[in-house]
């Protein structure tokens, strides 16, 4: 439940676009349900409870990585009085498509070391993979652009008075947000269409291959940041030994050269940036990854030193690690469980300092909130579809008393749907439960939030014109059973190492166990056989060893404290990469790991992290 809602603007005005300068009595765009976002933006953006998972250096700058959705991200940051230089977000573009990373089984610890005594290379094309559903990019166009307008305000509200903002889409729905835009901000604010232009394979044969994104870049005031200077860039070959008075004002090849040294400012057509595909040494293994030069032009040209840069569809968290290296602070946002680890990992081997926190909305219980409404249906006892109800309803139950109760679950996609208010009460009522079929008893109705249950209870007992019961149900209670811990057996003893003057604490580990590994393996192999026998094609299934450490793919160590309610303060970590490699403490190198982590002092906590990124901790 919201502690509290967070005023997007002190002076929203009654009966006009919020935070609209052209004072219309209207929206400029009009769709379906494109007045209800007014509702929920007048209730305020939830603040939930914020806790801090880990702190990793001093973190003298307050850089932030941040688990939660941007509403209540924003909620957060305008409670604590911060303010934002500079926002560059990268959100779903409404494409229709699913996102899936690879998910490579590690090397066998025992293997490992027999083919690093062996000298032989590993072959990566040897590894065997899954896929892992990181989100779905499924929406239709009108919660879309609901979706988009409020978090739109949101990040305007927590803007300072000099920010800009950079706004990351293509061809699906680029055009319809540039019209938000327009109202949200205004369209005096509006400073460039920047198109990223790239090449690269396709099988498109019907049209012209799309190659192209489109970034909108807005201005908070007429008081914001352009550093023109910064991003320039050289002068044709052509251009150079033509001289063209254009340029020189005369041919002089002095003036040309100071010219050339100085180079000219970037044009809104960026055909020099290369896509990720084409740099291969920054990719982290994230679908939707974007180059590091394109951070770096964006953040040079619209922010100074020390200013603070927020990117609230965080992903890869590739504004984070530029913002990092160019002496920027940052604030990365993210939903996903697996944006949150890779960014963590990424920072960390920057060297850069910041602390963990996650917001405890109920949403981000489990990975994504596509993989939870997936996993939703099967937690939730008895639950099945049904043709008899609508699409409002998720399906049913049957109980031996009322028969068939129709049961309503919240889409976590869509922020109209998470709080249970009288206005979304209501229309269950009013809306849903009239055309239920004849000899429904009673419904059941999950919430992920309730503005407050008394209440709730209170208006269905004065509005509810039907004879049908209304059952309310917690969700969270069901989605406390979603995550299962990994089962683990280690060893913990001091050695003295051969090159060490002094002994060192050491952690064995001699098996690990991982349900949701093991299960998405399982699956793996059933539909590859499946497969295989259709198309008479083999199959080789992944096989798993009897201690299944391949399975891991980080560890960590902490010294610092063994309460469980304390954030984690890494002092040893090793993360292993698809070929068997560690990184020990941020830093690459050539070794196989072996099975185990070391450390200085002695260890109180053990954290390890499987392959598809769930992370378990141990006491020791």
């Amino acid at each position: 439940m919201a502690i509290k809602y967070i005023s997007y603007d002190p002076n929203v005005l009654e009966g006009q676009a919020i935070l609209d300068n052209f004072v219309r009595t209207q929206r400029i765009l009009r769709y379906r349900d494109n007045d209800k976002v007014f509702e929920r933006i007048k209730r305020g953006m939830p603040l939930y409870e914020v806790e801090s998972q880990e702190v990793v250096g001093k973190n003298s700058n307050h850089n932030l990585v941040l688990r939660g959705e941007c509403l209540s991200a924003c909620a957060y940051l305008k409670d604590k009085g911060v303010k934002v230089d500079l926002v560059y977000i990268d959100p779903p573009f409404a494409s229709g498509a699913d996102y899936a990373k690879k998910v490579y089984i590690r090397r066998n610890p025992k293997v490992a070391e027999a083919i690093k005594q062996a000298e032989t290379e590993i072959d990566s094309e040897e590894l065997r993979n899954f896929e892992e559903k990181m989100y779905g990019d499924v929406w239709d166009k009108e919660r879309y652009l609901n979706w988009m307008y409020e978090n739109l305000v949101a990040i305007k509200s927590v803007m300072s008075d000099t920010a800009s903002i950079y706004v990351h889409l293509d061809w699906h729905i680029g055009h319809y947000v540039k019209i938000l835009m327009d109202e949200i901000f205004g369209e005096d604010k509006f400073r460039n269409e920047i198109v990223w232009c790239y090449t690269g394979p396709t099988n498109q044969k019907n049209n012209f291959p799309r190659k192209h994104d489109l970034i909108f870049l807005y201005d908070k005031s007429e008081q914001y940041v352009f550093n023109s200077d910064s991003v320039r860039i050289g002068f044709k070959k052509s251009t150079k030994t033509g001289g063209k008075t254009s340029l020189a004002g005369k041919q002089n090849d002095s003036v040309l050269e100071e010219l050339d040294k100085k180079g000219k400012i970037v044009e809104d057509w960026w055909i020099d940036i290369a896509d990720l595909g084409k740099v291969h040494t920054q990719d982290v293994g994230y679908a939707t990854q974007k180059p590091e030069a394109l951070l770096e032009r964006i953040i040079k040209a619209s922010s100074n030193e020390g200013m603070l840069i927020a990117d609230f569809f965080g992903g890869s968290g590739v504004t984070a690690a530029v913002a990092n290296r160019l002496g920027r602070k940052f604030i990365h946002c993210d939903i996903g469980i697996n944006s949150i680890e890779t960014t963590r990992d990424r920072l960390r081997k920057a060297g850069a300092e910041f602390e963990v926190m996650e917001i405890k909305d109920g949403v981000s219980l489990y990975r994504n909130p596509v993989q939870t409404m997936d996993k939703l249906k099967s937690l939730i006892p008895g639950l099945r579809n049904e043709d008899a109800l609508d699409k409002f309803w998720e399906g049913s139950i049957y109980d031996t008393k009322d028969g068939m109760l129709p049961v309503y679950l919240p889409n976590l996609m869509d922020s109209s749907t998470r709080l249970l208010d009288t206005v979304l009460m209501n229309r269950i009522l009013k809306e849903a439960m009239p055309d239920l079929p004849d000899g429904t008893k009673r419904v059941v109705v999950y919430y992920i939030d309730i503005i407050d249950r008394k209440e709730i209870e209170q208006f269905i007992k004065e509005q509810n014109n039907t004879l049908i019961e209304v059952e309310l149900r917690d969700l969270k209670n069901v989605l406390d059973d979603v995550v299962v811990e990994d089962d683990a057996d280690f060893d913990l003893q001091q050695i003295q190492p051969e090159s060490k003057v002094f002994k060192v604490w050491q952690v064995c580990i001699n098996r690990f166990f991982s349900d949701r590994v093991n299960s998405k393996i399982k699956d793996f192999n059933s539909k590859g056989q499946l497969q295989s026998e259709k198309s008479k094609k083999p199959f080789n299934p992944i096989t798993l060893s009897e201690e299944g450490l391949e399975t891991i793919e980080f560890l960590s160590l902490d010294c610092a404290s063994a309460d469980t309610a304390s954030p984690w303060h890494s002092d040893s970590e090793v993360l292993i990469d698809r070929l068997g490699y560690v990184r020990k403490n941020g830093k690459d190198t050539k070794e196989l790991w072996n099975g185990t982590i070391e450390s200085e002092r002695k260890p109180l906590r053990l954290k390890i992290r499987n392959i598809c990124g769930d992370e378990t901790i141990y006491q020791l």
